[in-house]
């Protein structure tokens, strides 16, 4: 077998901006040749079908044949599980008939494959052509500009709002199957999942989370109290609890591990029943579930029926939305611009307690492109330095993670704020980059779902 030579990357003499150029290109063109691979797959399976029909239609099982031949056959070229391609054969076929400007776009290098099946599992479920359409257009405008992290729970709550049958129902219906179920795993290992409405769930695992920061809480308290090794022993008291502090001090679980620990206490004992859970939780402070929702104001009043949306899940039910409400122990009403989609104002006495609501309710998670750290993890900065005349204005601050909030201060990329907090990203080699407003985005994107599709 001939290797290339050892030195070959190291006399590689490319500038930076050759090497992104480079790469920007061959992302583009590998996004071509999928799209060319949908369309051979998609021809496959039409081959298979124009065989199929020529088969009686009382044939039976002879009418399975010919796709699975073609199947097994193509499978054979690329490698692959004559069974996964089967599924691959159809889905090309949905995607190439019925997501035609997916498809193109693909092709053009303007989203990618990741890109592209987040529009088909959120359109998937708009069986009407024009609002599929619709969908579709909305949908890409928002993959143009965003990751696919980032673009997922936006297409979900587009593909909801331009959804002819209300979430109310569908809901319902599916709230219908919820369900709880086993599968064996192997070592001894089992794996317990439930089907459950979006808001439990997500206040379940909030819950669990809770308890299990709790837990280590404890931990590093127990560590801290731990007696050095000149000190006298301690001697136990009437009051002392023998499992608390030392159980404690030598707990080595990570967090996934005291989530799953605290579920099963939970689940077959009422309580957080660990020595750690017990002591690190006092009787009389309950831990509660945590969920944010963003709900129209026409919806709470149930005047109208958009979607509510659980923050980092996507679109929830009214009627759920509703309940969780008027539970809420503080409400924050947020306006937005009727033209743009974006936040104008949060309204609270407080001036900077108002520009840290607003900043947060607008931002969602760190500004830099393609991050999605939560607010509750950033820092508010100033996009022109304070110490440089920057004003503590909503105008000039955005949510930044610490990896993002230091690159900004300590390396040669630059931000400046546009309106309706916009953020025009400069990297050191000169290219720009672009972060909407999540809320903005998808304004624009439904906005452009209102225009007729451009074919």
């Amino acid at each position: 077998m001939n290797k290339p030579p050892a030195a070959t990357t190291r006399r590689d003499t490319r500038s930076r901006g050759a090497v992104l150029g480079e790469l920007e290109r061959t992302r583009a063109g590998i996004a071509a040749l999928q799209a060319e691979e949908l369309g051979l797959l998609a021809r496959a399976d039409a081959i298979a079908a124009e065989h199929t029909a020529r088969v009686p239609s009382g044939a039976g099982r002879e009418r399975e044949i010919p796709l699975q031949e073609m199947a097994a056959e193509v499978a054979a070229v690329l490698r692959r599980s004559d069974r996964v391609i089967q599924d691959r054969l159809h889905d090309a076929t949905v995607l190439v008939t019925g997501f035609t400007a997916t498809v193109a776009a693909l092709r053009a290098g303007i989203i990618d494959a990741a890109h592209v099946r987040l529009i088909q599992d959120a359109g998937a479920r708009i069986t009407d052509p024009d609002a599929r359409a619709r969908f579709e257009q909305a949908a890409l405008v928002v993959c143009e500009r965003e990751t696919p992290g980032r673009a997922k729970p936006i297409i979900a709550m587009i593909a909801q709002k331009l959804h002819p049958v209300p979430l109310e129902e569908r809901h319902a219906e599916a709230a219908a199957g919820r369900r709880v179920w086993v599968r064996d795993l192997d070592d001894g290992m089992a794996e317990l999942a439930a089907a459950l409405p979006a808001a439990l769930a997500y206040a379940i695992h909030d819950r669990l989370t809770q308890h299990a920061r709790e837990v280590a809480a404890a931990r590093h308290a127990g560590r801290a109290a731990e007696p050095a090794a000149s000190d006298p022993p301690p001697t136990a008291s009437a009051g002392a609890d023998p499992a608390g502090t030392d159980a404690a001090g030598t707990d080595t679980r990570t967090a996934d591990q005291m989530r799953a620990d605290v579920l099963t206490d939970l689940l077959l004992t009422g309580h957080a029943s660990s020595p750690i859970s017990s002591a690190s939780t006092p009787g009389a402070r309950a831990i509660t579930a945590r969920v944010q929702i963003v709900i129209p104001a026409a919806t709470l009043t149930g005047e109208g029926t958009a979607p509510a949306e659980l923050l980092g899940y996507g679109p929830i039910d009214p009627d759920t939305a509703r309940r969780l409400a008027g539970t809420a122990d503080l409400w924050e009403r947020v306006f937005t611009s009727p033209t743009t989609g974006a936040v104008q104002h949060v309204d609270t006495y407080r001036p900077n307690r108002a520009q840290r609501r607003h900043l947060d309710t607008r931002d969602e998670h760190c500004r830099f492109p393609g991050c999605r750290r939560p607010v509750h993890y950033c820092d508010h900065d100033h996009t022109i330095d304070h110490a440089r005349g920057g004003a503590t204005a909503v105008c000039n601050l955005a949510n930044l993670c610490v990896r993002h909030h230091t690159l900004k201060h300590a390396s040669a990329w630059t931000v400046i704020q546009k309106p309706r907090g916009i953020l025009e990203w400069t990297s050191p080699t000169g290219r720009t980059y672009t972060d909407i407003p999540r809320r903005v985005l998808e304004f624009t994107a439904l906005a452009a779902a209102e225009a007729p599709p451009p074919f």
